[in-house]
C-alpha cells in the first residue's frame, strides 16, 4: 500500500477521523472528508498522488466521529454525496452542494445502484428510504417499526395509552387498542419534542404529560395543546464539559411522578431535586450522590472536535424512584456505581450500594409494590465491556443485597427489572437479548420471548393484566393478559390439562372490517381471552362451553372444524371470526368474541354484511368449561361493561333482550327456508331417479304444486336471487336480509333500543309470523298429502328435518 501524499493541505497537525469514496466513474478520481485543523473534503484527481481540498463547509464537518461519510456517483465523476444532518449532492466535484429532500435527518448510509444512479437508498436516524428519481422524492419511512424507546409508562385511561422517548424521534403517546381494529399512525400523538427521558401522564387526568430530554422538563396540555417548560435550570449546556456545569443533568434524566401524590414530581442530576407545585419551582433535597470524579467529567470529543451533547455526562442520578407502598422513601442509583436511600422524603440519605464491581451504571430501581423494604436494582455493565446480567435485590432496605440472575445468559445485560404489582414475587427483567421472568423472587429466570423479536429491552412496565415493554430498534410490544403467569409456580406444575383462571373481560363492540395491509399495530385479541394447557396434544374433540349464571349455554365451541356452507368471502379486510379452538401440546390460547351461539344458519346463503351472528353478551358472570376425554374443568368469567360507558348496564340489558329475540326468529326463519329447500332436494332426488315411472305421475304433479306454495313462502322469506354481498341492490332485501342489518343495527352502541327498533322488530315480527303460519299449514296439510302418494308407490316418505336442540 502507497502513502498517498496530502497535496496542498498543510502537513502539521493531527489527523481525526477520514471518509473515503473512490469514483465508478473514473477509478483516479478519489474523494476523502477528512477530521483535522485545516480539515473539510478533499478531492484526487491522480489516485491519491495530490489532494485538494475542495470544500471546508461547517456543515459537513460537525461531529466527524458521528459522521464523516462520503460516496461517489458511479457514472458521473463530478457527482458525490455528503451525509451529515442533512444528505447533500454535489454535481461540479465538490466545490457545491445542495440539499435533498431526503427523509429524516442525521444521514449515515448511502447506496447509489452502479447502473441506474437515480436509484438511491438512504439510511438514517429515522430509518431507510428509498429514492428512484435522483433524490427528488423519497418513500415514506412509517412503514418501519424501528423506534428506540428508552422508558415505558402507562396511563390510567381507557383504552390506555402508552408514552415513551423515542431516539431520534419524538416523545409520543399511543394507543393500547382502538374501536377500528388495529393501531394505526393516527392513534399517537406528540407530547413533547424531546427523544430522550421518560414521559409521564398525570393518574389523574391523562390530558396532562410531563416529559424530560436531558436538562428539560415540560408540562404538556394536550386538552389545550398547550407546552410549558418547567425545567429546574432551564439553560442550554451543549458544548460544556460536565465538570463546568451547574448540575450534571444527563440524557436520560431521571423524572418520577410521586405515586402519593401526582403534584410531586423527582427529578435528578447529581443531586435529587422535587417540586409539589408541578414544575414551578424546585428543591434540592440531596447532596451530591455520585462519587464527582472531575477526571471523568471532562470534554468529550477528542483534541480535535469536542462533541458534548450531555449524553456524555458522567457522575449523575441515573434511576430514581419512590416506594409506592411508603411515601417518602426514595431510591436513587448513579452511573458511576452508587445507591442511596431515604426514607424521610430526602431530609436524610443513607449509602447502601450492593457489592458489586465499581463504576457500574444503576440502570433502574423498582421498589417492591408489595414491601416498603424491598427493591430490585438492574446494572449494566457493558459500557466497560463486561456482559454479564446483574439484579440485585433487598428486603431490608439496602442493609442486605442478593444476586439474582440465575437462568439469565452473558450477554442478556440488564436494563430493567420490575415486579409484578399482584403477584409478589413474580419478576420480569428487560435485557440486551430480550425479556426473562421469574417466578420465585429471582431465584430462577427463564425466557419470556414468544414472537417478540430479539431486541435491547430498554424497560417494561405491567398496566393491569398487560406487560408493555419498550425496545431498543423495535417500538413497543404489548404481551395480552398475563394471568396465566400469575397463576404459575414452579413448585407445582401442571397437571395433563389445566383451564386457567380467565381475567376479567371487558364488553366491547369488534369492527366486523379494518385495512389491516397499512402499516398498524395489532389490537389485543377481540373478546374474553381463554387460556388453556395440555400435557400432551388430545386426540379426542376439545370442547370450551360459555355458561351463563343460571348454567344456560350462551356458546358452544370445540376444536372440530366444522363446515357451514358459509358466504364466499369478497372483502379482503373483513375480519374472520375464529370458530375452532386450538387443542396443542403446551399453553392453548382462544379469544372467545363474546357473542352468543349463531342462529341456525342457511347453507350458502349470501348478505351484505358479515351475516347473522349470536348476541352480543351482556355484563355479568359467567362460567367457562373446558371438557376433554368425558373430563371437564371450570372457570368463573366476569364480563365488565366498557368503563367508558359505565351505568349503562340497565339499558345494556334492554338491548340484549331485543337482540336475543331478533336471533331467535331469524333461526325460526331460516329453520324454515332449510326445510323447504330440503324438502324440495328430497322432491328433485326422486323426480331425478324415478321421474319417467307413470305410478310416480300422481305424486310428481302433487309435488310441483307443493313446491310451488313453498316457493312462495320461501320467496317472502329470503331474497333467492341473491348471489353477492350487493346483490340486494338489484333483488330488494327480503326478511331475511331485513333482520341481518336489523340485529347488527340495534347493537351498535351500548344503549336501550330506541321507540324506532321497536318498532321495525315488531313490524318484521308480524311479517315472519304470517310467513310462518303459511308454512305451519303447508306442513300440516300439503306435505302429508306428496308424502301419502309418494309411499304409496313404496317409495320412502318425505321427511322435515326439526331444528335440533342445543
Amino acid at each position: 500500500m502507497t502513502e498517498t501524499s496530502r497535496g496542498q493541505w498543510s502537513t502539521e497537525g493531527i489527523l481525526g477521523k477520514i471518509g473515503i469514496a473512490v469514483s465508478g466513474a473514473d477509478s483516479n478520481r478519489v474523494y476523502a472528508i477528512i477530521e483535522a485543523k485545516e480539515g473539510g473534503l478533499f478531492r484526487s484527481d491522480d489516485a491519491g498522488q495530490h489532494w485538494t481540498r475542495v470544500n471546508d463547509d461547517g456543515r459537513f464537518r460537525q461531529r466527524a466521529w458521528y459522521f464523516s461519510k462520503v460516496y461517489a456517483d458511479p457514472k458521473s465523476a463530478d457527482t458525490v454525496y455528503l451525509l451529515n444532518t442533512g444528505l447533500f449532492r454535489s454535481v461540479d466535484g465538490g466545490k457545491t452542494f445542495n440539499l435533498l429532500s431526503a427523509r429524516h435527518g442525521d444521514h449515515h448510509g448511502l447506496w447509489i445502484d452502479p447502473q441506474d444512479p437515480n436509484r438511491i437508498g438512504n439510511a438514517n436516524d429515522g430509518g431507510a428510504s428509498v429514492s428512484i428519481d435522483g433524490g427528488k422524492t423519497w418513500t415514506t419511512q412509517n412503514n418501519q417499526p424501528t423506534a428506540q424507546f428508552y422508558h415505558v409508562s402507562v396511563d390510567n385511561a381507557f383504552p390506555y395509552h402508552i408514552y415513551g422517548a423515542q431516539q431520534d424521534n419524538t416523545s409520543i403517546g399511543i394507543a393500547s387498542r382502538t374501536d377500528w381494529g388495529a393501531i394505526g399512525p393516527a392513534d399517537w400523538f406528540e407530547v413533547s419534542s424531546g427523544e430522550c427521558g421518560f414521559v409521564l401522564a398525570d393518574p389523574r387526568d391523562w390530558h396532562i404529560v410531563y416529559s424530560n430530554n436531558e436538562s428539560s422538563i415540560y408540562r404538556y396540555n394536550k386538552t389545550k395543546g398547550d407546552m410549558q417548560d418547567v425545567s429546574v435550570l432551564p439553560l442550554d449546556n451543549s458544548g460544556h464539559g460536565a465538570a463546568a456545569v451547574t448540575h450534571r443533568f444527563q440524557w436520560v434524566t431521571p423524572l418520577a411522578l410521586s405515586p402519593h401524590n401526582p403534584d410531586v414530581l423527582y427529578t435528578g442530576a447529581e443531586r435529587v431535586f422535587k417540586t409539589t407545585d408541578l414544575g414551578h419551582s424546585w428543591t434540592q433535597i440531596s447532596d451530591d450522590l455520585t462519587r464527582n470524579d472531575k477526571s471523568k467529567q471532562q470534554p468529550s470529543g477528542g483534541p480535535l472536535t469536542n462533541d458534548i451533547t450531555s449524553v456524555e455526562y458522567y457522575d449523575t442520578v441515573f434511576a430514581l424512584a419512590e416506594s409506592p407502598v411508603k411515601k417518602g422513601t426514595l431510591w436513587a442509583g448513579t452511573d458511576d456505581g452508587l445507591v442511596h436511600l431515604t426514607t424521610d422524603d430526602g431530609q436524610h440519605w443513607s449509602k447502601v450500594t450492593p457489592k458489586m464491581p465499581e463504576w457500574s451504571t444503576v440502570s433502574l430501581i423498582d421498589p417492591s409494590p408489595h414491601d416498603a423494604n424491598a427493591a430490585y436494582v438492574a446494572v449494566d455493565r457493558h459500557k466497560l465491556d463486561d456482559f454479564k446480567p446483574y439484579i440485585f435485590k433487598t428486603t431490608d432496605l439496602g442493609k442486605s443485597w442478593s444476586a439474582i440472575v440465575s437462568g439469565i445468559p452473558d450477554g442478556a445485560y440488564v436494563h430493567a427489572v420490575r415486579e409484578d404489582p399482584r403477584k409478589r414475587g413474580l419478576l420480569y427483567a428487560g435485557t440486551e437479548l430480550g425479556v426473562f421472568v421469574s417466578f420465585d423472587d429471582g431465584a430462577h429466570w427463564q425466557p419470556l420471548q414468544l414472537n417478540l423479536p430479539v431486541s435491547p429491552i430498554h424497560d417494561l412496565v405491567v398496566k393491569d393484566d398487560d406487560l408493555v415493554v419498550a425496545t431498543h430498534g423495535r417500538s413497543f410490544w404489548i404481551l395480552d393478559d398475563t394471568t396465566p403467569l400469575r397463576q404459575l409456580g414452579t413448585q407445582s406444575a401442571p397437571g395433563d390439562v389445566l383451564l386457567y383462571q380467565p381475567q376479567t373481560a371487558v364488553r366491547l363492540h369488534y369492527p366486523e372490517e379494518f385495512d389491516k395491509r397499512q402499516p398498524v399495530g395489532d389490537n389485543p385479541p377481540p373478546g374474553a381471552i381463554l387460556n388453556y394447557y395440555f400435557k400432551t396434544a388430545p386426540k379426542e374433540e376439545v370442547s370450551l362451553d360459555i355458561l351463563d349464571s343460571s348454567g344456560k349455554m350462551v356458546r358452544h365451541l370445540s376444536s372440530k372444524e366444522k363446515k357451514e356452507g358459509e358466504q364466499p368471502p369478497e372483502w379482503p379486510d373483513r375480519v374472520e371470526r375464529p370458530k375452532t379452538i386450538p387443542a396443542n401440546e403446551g399453553m392453548n390460547r382462544f379469544a372467545w368474541d363474546l357473542r352468543y351461539n349463531d342462529p341456525t344458519q342457511i347453507p350458502g346463503a349470501f348478505y351484505s354484511g358479515v351475516g347473522p351472528i349470536g348476541p352480543l353478551a351482556p355484563p355479568g358472570e359467567y362460567q367457562v368449561k373446558l371438557t376433554v376425554g368425558g373430563k371437564s374443568q371450570s372457570a368463573p368469567l366476569h364480563l365488565a361493561i366498557d368503563p367508558r360507558n359505565k351505568g349503562a348496564e340497565a339499558a345494556v340489558q334492554k338491548q340484549f333482550a331485543l337482540a336475543t329475540q331478533v336471533n331467535d326468529s331469524m333461526s325460526r326463519l331460516h329453520q324454515a327456508v332449510n326445510e323447504i329447500r330440503d324438502l324440495r332436494s328430497q322432491m328433485q332426488n326422486l323426480h331425478k331417479r324415478f321421474g319417467d315411472d307413470p305410478k310416480l305421475k300422481a305424486a310428481f304433479a302433487a309435488a310441483e304444486d307443493l313446491d310451488h306454495k313453498m316457493s312462495e313462502i320461501e320467496q317472502k322469506l329470503i331474497q333467492v336471487n341473491m348471489k353477492g354481498s350487493e346483490g340486494n341492490l338489484a333483488f330488494p332485501d327480503m326478511l331475511n336480509e331485513r333482520f341481518e342489518t336489523f340485529s347488527h343495527a340495534i347493537e351498535s352502541g351500548d344503549t336501550e333500543p330506541t321507540q324506532g327498533q321497536l318498532n321495525v322488530f315488531q313490524m318484521l315480527s308480524s311479517q315472519l309470523e304470517e310467513q310462518l303460519k303459511k308454512w305451519a299449514q303447508v306442513k300440516a296439510e300439503e306435505v302429508p298429502k306428496v308424502s301419502e302418494l309418494i309411499k304409496q308407490a313404496n317409495l320412502p316418505a318425505l321427511i322435515i328435518t326439526e331444528k335440533k336442540k342445543s
